[in-house]
């Protein structure tokens, strides 16, 4: 009986655990387009990194249906491992499209958002860390992944406007619009992560 009384550390950890992979992910689409030597190897580790995501996503789903008491409510803790997932699906989504369309050289903006994401998935992790303590200092992280999200939008609205202005090429203009928009998919689901997390301290002020 004593099995099925968790210890609080057990999710926790595993949502910390969680965020060192999507920030490894994001670190890794920020040197990909940095450096844009071997994108086709970029894009194989950064599905390595996705996939060790899809096995963290099970292991806190699997952990969640043996377990009958959570530290949190289920269907938040359920909701966060899903968006976590999200975000490394999305940054993999968008390094595969740089292979899928021959790019042959990312943009200026290509690589701001690729920043913007990393600095997203930095304060997502940053945010994990602090689940199960000051709940001001999830707070906090929030306000600044929803800061760095309008700064994606912005950047993503910019590039999409040049690209009509600028882009002759109507089959450049339809890789590089999603392209772009992937890109800024990836800092959505952070902000969906961080509406969940202020969710959880709502709950448990």
């Amino acid at each position: 009986m004593f099995g099925l009384i968790p210890k609080e550390e057990k999710f926790f950890k595993m949502f910390q655990d969680m965020g060192v992979i999507i920030t490894e992910g994001a670190q890794q689409l920020k040197v990909m387009l940095d450096d844009y030597v071997d994108p086709l190897a970029s894009q194989r580790q950064i599905k390595d990194t996705e996939h060790k995501g899809d096995n963290q996503t099970h292991l806190i789903i699997k952990t969640l249906n043996k377990t009958f008491i959570t530290p949190l409510d289920r269907e938040d803790i359920y909701s966060l491992a899903s968006k976590l997932d999200d975000i490394i699906d999305l940054i993999d989504a968008s390094a595969q499209r740089f292979v899928m369309y021959n790019v042959e050289k990312p943009t200026p903006e290509a690589q701001q958002l690729a920043f913007i994401i990393l600095k997203c998935c930095q304060t997502v992790e940053r945010a994990l860390k602090h689940l199960g303590g000051k709940f001001e200092d999830i707070n906090n992280c929030c306000v600044e992944i929803n800061a760095l999200e309008n700064e994606a939008d912005r950047v993503c609205r910019e590039a999409i406007s040049r690209l009509f202005d600028e882009e002759k090429d109507p089959i450049n203009l339809i890789k590089w619009k999603e392209i772009y928009e992937t890109l800024e998919k990836a800092t959505d689901k952070c902000e969906d992560a961080a509406n969940i997390l202020e969710s959880v301290v709502v709950k448990n002020a």
